[in-house]
């Protein structure tokens, strides 16, 4: 019988994760289905339930879903309960777990695909929501020597940083909050993880941090620079955007739910010439 898997996401129309999934499970010779699923805005406890009653086998889980799902699933595993939410179900032994991919993601991606050194970086993430808190304990553990947090409603920036403050002190990193106007260069990577980019809007940086011309990188990603990426760029800066990190913490999931570590690079290769057309 084939193992099935999903995504499930409101919306998910647009959702790479069947293209990814379905390249990997080509290149690895894995006999699997795996569907997008859009239970609507108050439908994915209900959803999920069914899927995994039906035989599912593992889901991954976008936006605005990845709370539930920790909350859903029967163990949450220790990358899940610090980023206080999940990307990743588990269906194992009759049981469901919850993990979180989207740190390790973004961490290969930088190191691995761009090679952008994290041990004794400075960092500036920026945002202080879901997609920060879902990187900031994958960052800290590659031990920059600064990382600063920065948002546009600094309580939360503080928030988040009192919830890492033990991390932080472990790894030897000088985790800071700072306002927009009080940010100064030099940082050797800058890290966009607000959803301004989305709305084609642009977070409120200094100028002269880009004019330092650190490593720009955008969670978000598109066929076209984001709004970020394209002001890093206009002052010199080297950028890359997000896709390499959806990708990465894809592969992330199928190694968990498979035991199997596909060729990411191939893949990402593959969509980028998609995005492309």
């Amino acid at each position: 019988m084939t193992d099935r898997y999903a995504v499930f996401g409101h919306p998910v129309a647009h959702s790479k994760s069947p293209f990814i999934h379905r390249a990997f499970a080509e290149q690895m010779g894995q006999d699997l289905d795996y569907e997008a699923i859009d239970p609507g805005a108050e439908g994915f406890a209900e959803a999920a339930r069914r899927f995994f009653a039906e035989g599912g086998r593992g889901a991954n889980v976008t936006l605005p879903f990845k709370e539930e799902a920790l909350a859903l699933a029967d163990e949450a595993l220790p990358r899940a309960c610090e980023a206080g939410a999940a990307n990743t179900l588990i269906a194992r032994e009759g049981r469901l777990l919850a993990d979180n991919t989207d740190g390790v993601g973004l961490v290969r991606d930088l190191t691995r695909r761009h090679g952008v050194p994290l041990a004794g970086a400075e960092v500036l993430l920026v945002g202080a929501g879901g997609a920060a808190r879902g990187v900031l304990g994958p960052i800290l553990r590659e031990r920059p020597r600064r990382l600063v947090l920065a948002n546009r409603t600094p309580a939360r920036a503080e928030t988040l940083a009192r919830a890492f403050a033990a991390l932080a002190a472990e790894t030897g990193v000088k985790l800071d909050v700072q306002t927009w106007d009080a940010l100064r260069p030099p940082f050797t990577l800058l890290i966009n993880a607000t959803s301004a980019s989305l709305a084609g809007e642009l977070p409120p940086l200094p100028p002269e941090l880009f004019a330092a011309r650190p490593f720009v990188y955008d969670m978000m990603y598109g066929a076209a620079p984001t709004p970020f990426l394209r002001e890093a760029a206009r002052h010199g800066a080297h950028t890359a955007d997000g896709l390499g990190m959806l990708v990465e913490q894809a592969a992330e999931s199928f190694f968990l739910w498979r035991g199997v570590r596909p060729d990411a690079q191939a893949v990402y290769a593959r969509l980028r010439a998609a995005l492309a057309g």
